[in-house]
């Protein structure tokens, strides 16, 4: 085995050992695209040589995507599989396990209705609320991690000769997620720890409000009361620590929904289902967003606000400094999954029931009641530069420097 096949193997071992944290007896159902069949045969015998009962692959391929949106009845886009839906939900109540290494090209959908687009995916959002509200609610183990396609890396490594885009992606997936140290699953011990203990200060803190400074960006985001901040890793119902995403840099909360004031500017492009949406504003009251505008994918960032009420509500606030391992390598990578590790940033729509003290055991109603944003999406779009500052304030009007030149006031 050579040195790239041993760094492979160490990636998928991580994506089920840190990952998921797959139990023996287990089952795991892999979301993969045909493209990244080599790696998924790997990552399926780990999961076996990890104790897993079954493991199920499901398979995406970007040609037949697009075949849909192009040649498919209008009615397609309003209509989701109840069978696939109901199988996941079997998934949470098995106590299964749920890995996802697929990357969304960027520009798949150019060129597409983006009302087609929007519609398919509140479909499959409208379809899937009960597993999506296990996977908020952390019932079960999940990990959203990466593995490069050809599209992805001829777009992010344009500035490479064709034939080193692959291995230098490779390469860069291997740093972002420590899987070239000696010991990436300790690695990754160490840096959740630090995660958890950001988190900890910053619930000792307890802010009522994040004020942010930044070119095209004045705003006031206030804490829901009992919010809280997490990072790193979490639990589910059985007891078993896992890190949903990989790699991750975030600590995040959740927002009061009515109280996002002012005006806030995104610091890079957006992929949304396939379409980018680029250098676009956002003008919040009372916590809705009154008015917009994009330079890029106007009309696809429309149908995203449009998707229901609680699509133009804040349900994510995220701080990750600007002096960071991804935000380092200097790339825009147009997977939201790497990008929102590398910048500040918030996410219109739900909100994560565990970000409220005692929020995974209530209902919509109740969440609603509580403060949270519910909504069928969230989606996240960054924020943050070497230019943004952020202050804190306190229950008593204080305001205490949090984030200076885009990195954390320590």
């Amino acid at each position: 085995m050579n040195s790239f096949e041993q760094q492979l193997h160490k990636y998928a071992e991580l994506l089920i050992k840190v990952g998921v944290n797959l139990q023996p007896g287990q089952v795991l159902y892999v979301e993969s695209m045909l493209e990244s069949a080599d790696f998924t045969r790997i990552l399926v015998r780990k999961a076996y040589e990890a104790g897993a009962k079954y493991v199920q692959v499901a398979w995406e391929d970007e040609a037949i995507t697009r075949t849909r949106f192009d040649y498919a009845p209008e009615e397609s886009f309003q209509y989701y599989p109840q069978w696939i839906a109901s199988s996941m939900e079997q998934l949470v109540e098995a106590g299964g396990a749920l890995l996802n290494i697929k990357v969304a090209n960027p520009d798949l959908l150019e060129g597409v209705d983006p009302a087609k687009i929007s519609a398919s995916s509140r479909a499959a959002a409208a379809a899937r609320q009960t597993f999506l509200g296990a996977i908020r609610t952390n019932r079960i183990s999940w990990c959203l991690a990466h593995v490069p396609t050809q599209v992805w890396v001829d777009k992010v490594f344009a500035d490479l000769p064709e034939n080193e885009r692959m291995s230098a992606m490779w390469e860069t997936i291997f740093r972002m997620n420590r899987v070239d140290r000696e010991d990436p699953a300790a690695a990754w011990r160490e840096h959740t720890e630090s995660l958890k203990n950001r988190s900890e200060l910053l619930n000792r803190k307890r802010y009522k409000k994040l004020h942010y400074r930044a070119p095209g960006t004045d705003l006031t985001v206030e804490l829901n009361d009992g919010h809280l901040w997490v990072g790193g890793g979490d639990t589910n119902q059985s007891g078993v620590y896992f890190v949903p995403n990989i790699p991750t840099e975030e600590v995040f909360t959740m927002p009061r929904r009515n109280g996002t004031n002012g005006t806030v500017t995104s610091t890079m492009p957006l992929n949304l289902h396939g379409s980018l949406v680029d250098r676009f504003s956002l003008t919040f009251e009372n916590g809705k967003i009154t008015d917009f505008s994009a330079e890029v994918g106007y009309e696809a960032l429309k149908s995203l606000l449009d998707t229901d009420e609680g699509a133009r509500y804040l349900g994510e606030v995220a701080l990750v400094p600007h002096d960071s391992p991804i935000s380092n390598l200097n790339r825009i990578f147009y997977d939201t999954g790497v990008d929102e590790n590398a910048s500040c940033h918030f996410a219109l729509g739900s909100a994560y029931p565990f970000n409220i003290e005692g929020g995974t055991q209530l209902s919509k109603e109740e969440l609603l009641a509580r403060g949270a944003n519910v909504s069928l999406i969230h989606v996240d779009f960054m924020i943050g530069s070497a230019e943004l500052d952020i202050d804190g304030e306190l229950a008593d009007g204080t305001r205490e420097p949090l984030f200076r030149r885009g990195n954390w006031v320590e």
